[in-house]
């Protein structure tokens, strides 16, 4: 049946809209994008009014729409661990009562208010939607599922199996109990934003050495040999305060939380190092029960903590399953798809149609919105700036590659925007990743961010053997594998000084690729290959022509503290108030020297919040 179902997640962070009709992803897009709120949490109508645009549908035409979580299951775990730790808990009633008894318990008449139509609605449970955003688009006819995240209704770990149309769960850890809250304790102690800030602590950790590991294996944490946990509440302030930590967690690491954009010192790099190992022995001592009780050679994987590249990289080293494939919107926002997955398969008989290349059906997850080019010409006379029109791909694939090999930085502005946190060709900043001083210029004149952070090597996919250690394919950046030694260049780590930015270490060459390579010889990696995106594929293939190395660098088209550009005014704005020499908005290239200095002073910029 070919049913159009709308999927919706929102109310906690990162709130997205997902379509689908017969089974088959037509769009999905986070609200931020177009809200320019970062992990918007509010109910998505940008993200829905697009995602009926591009299905070229009307409300009334759905057949369902379906919500990413259970609402009442939610309200019974609230109200349960609020009562279990009462009377300390009313700051924590005070906060999530607003939430579970306002909007989100109401979620349905909301949905018939904003599309002004009496549709069918429905509910899944969030870890269902995240396995089903996993299965679903996968390349496998059957695979075990493992989603991990902070918290859906109760459960925080699920186990279980995908085969044909059926999901079927297995096994699951409850909340108070969870890996994702383990990981965002430690997130919040060193000084950054839990809900966002989890992948600065996990590029933070190669920097440090996991001195602390013991203790959160002695203190924090129960493991046992089939992956499942327990955490001490004693030293966790999550389920009586509106904290993550508390005394007890302060006293076992030596003092206070890191304060927000102060120094960051040697006990911070140890803890994430520590706190990452520990979650590495969690993910993979979890895959193997998995693969032991399902006997299936096939993984897939969705949560938050599937966006721990590293941690998969390491199950995926370890041969634990023959293939691997991870939603690239792992988190909350790839619930809206999963839940409308879910319901198009288990609701709407809907039947999987494989890809006959064996690939996944996300379509390199470029499900957002796109501009013609006609659009961004319209937005461009209107503004006057000035441009030139590069129509042949070959020409403008050169003309990028070589602004790379000279040294410059580029926006790339090009087709449908992605869909999760990676910039994956179509919403990009590239830099060439031979240069010493690419990954600092980066970092500190174009995104604003903190230093240490690493950025990924966009690889040809037929390339990337030759120099990393991934023997697989990597297409949405969610494996990390290690450089090869015949790329590495001997590191002096120990006379290395810490000043506050790590720009002592950080500017030390680690391989001839040193713009991608992380301070333990490490690299997130995203394969490119030509059927997915063509024009990306297009331009590394010219900057390998022109320099002998078929690798660019790529990080996403933002600045700190925003969310990835989604129109071609989002693109200006972030070209103009950073030092990116060259803008590609589709087959329109911008020169910086080149604009009008009246575009060059305050009117473009806005105020962003340090993330």
């Amino acid at each position: 049946m070919n049913a159009t179902i709308l999927g919706i997640s929102a109310f906690y962070h990162d709130s997205a809209a997902a379509i689908i009709r017969g089974g088959e992803i037509v769009a999905a897009a986070q609200e931020e994008r177009f809200s320019r709120k970062k992990h918007d949490p509010r109910f998505p109508k940008k993200a829905v009014n697009y995602c009926l645009s591009e299905a070229f549908i009307e409300p009334d035409e759905l057949d369902a729409v379906v919500f990413y979580d259970h609402p009442l299951l939610t309200l019974d775990r609230v109200v349960k661990s609020i009562l279990s730790a009462a009377p300390r808990t009313e700051e924590q009633w005070m906060k999530a009562s607003r939430s579970i008894l306002g909007t989100k318990l109401f979620v349905s008449d909301l949905i018939r208010d904003t599309l002004k139509t009496d549709v069918k609605i429905l509910f899944t449970e969030h870890h269902a939607s995240h396995a089903a955003s996993a299965f679903y688009p996968s390349p496998f006819e059957e695979a075990a599922i493992l989603t991990m995240d902070g918290v859906g209704e109760w459960a925080t770990t699920t186990l279980g199996t995908g085969k044909g149309e059926s999901i079927r769960l297995l096994k699951e850890i409850n909340f108070p109990h969870s890996l994702g809250l383990l990981y965002s304790a430690f997130t919040y102690f060193c000084g950054f934003k839990v809900n966002s800030g989890e992948y600065k602590l996990m590029g933070l950790a190669p920097y440090g050495e996991p001195v602390y590991a013991s203790a959160i294996r002695d203190n924090l944490i129960d493991i046992k040999q089939d992956g499942s946990f327990r955490l001490n509440m004693e030293y966790f302030g999550y389920l009586d305060t509106n904290r993550m930590t508390n005394p007890k967690f302060t006293e076992l690491f030596g003092g206070e939380a890191r304060n927000p954009e102060s120094m960051i010192a040697k006990r911070e790099m140890d803890l994430a190092a520590s706190v990452q190992k520990v979650t590495e022995a969690v993910v993979s001592k979890t895959a193997r029960h998995l693969r032991e009780i399902t006997g299936m050679s096939n993984l897939v994987m969705a949560g938050g903590v599937a966006l721990n590249c590293v941690a998969n990289g390491l199950v995926q080293r370890e041969g634990i399953f023959d293939r691997i494939w991870i939603q690239p919107a792992a988190g909350d926002a790839g619930g809206s798809l999963g839940a409308a997955l879910l319901a198009s398969y288990e609701r709407f008989g809907a039947r999987r149609e494989r890809d006959p290349a064996g690939r996944d059906t996300q379509k390199g997850s470029y499900l957002g919105v796109g501009f013609s080019s006609d659009e961004v010409r319209a937005f461009l006379d209107r503004r006057s700036l000035r441009y030139s029109r590069v129509e042949s791909l070959e020409d403008r694939a050169e003309l990028v590659a070589k602004a790379l090999a000279e040294g410059r930085i580029v926006g790339f502005f090009s087709g449908r925007m992605e869909f999760g946190p990676r910039a994956l060709g179509a919403r990009s900043i590239l830099g060439d990743p031979r240069r010493k001083d690419t990954q600092a210029v980066m970092n500190l004149k174009i995104k604003y961010r903190e230093s240490f952070r690493p950025f990924a090597p966009s690889v040809l996919a037929e390339r990337s053997n030759d120099y990393f250690e991934l023997g697989s394919e990597s297409p949405y950046m969610l494996l990390v594998a290690p450089v090869k030694e015949e790329h590495r260049l001997p590191m002096d780590i120990d006379n290395f000084t810490q000043d506050d930015d790590l720009l002592a270490l950080v500017n030390q060459l680690r391989s001839d690729v040193p713009a991608v390579t992380h301070v333990d010889y490490s690299a997130r990696i995203q394969t490119v290959h030509k059927e997915t995106n063509p024009e990306y594929y297009a331009i590394i293939e010219a900057f390998e022509k022109f320099t002998g190395c078929p690798i660019v660098v790529n990080t996403s088209f933002n600045v700190r503290g925003e969310p990835i550009v989604c129109t071609p005014q989002d693109a200006y704005l972030c070209f103009m108030r950073t030092e990116i020499d060259l803008l590609v908005l589709n087959d329109c290239i911008l020169r910086k020297e080149a604009q009008p200095e009246a575009e060059k002073d305050e009117s473009w910029k806005v105020e962003f919040d340090p993330d």
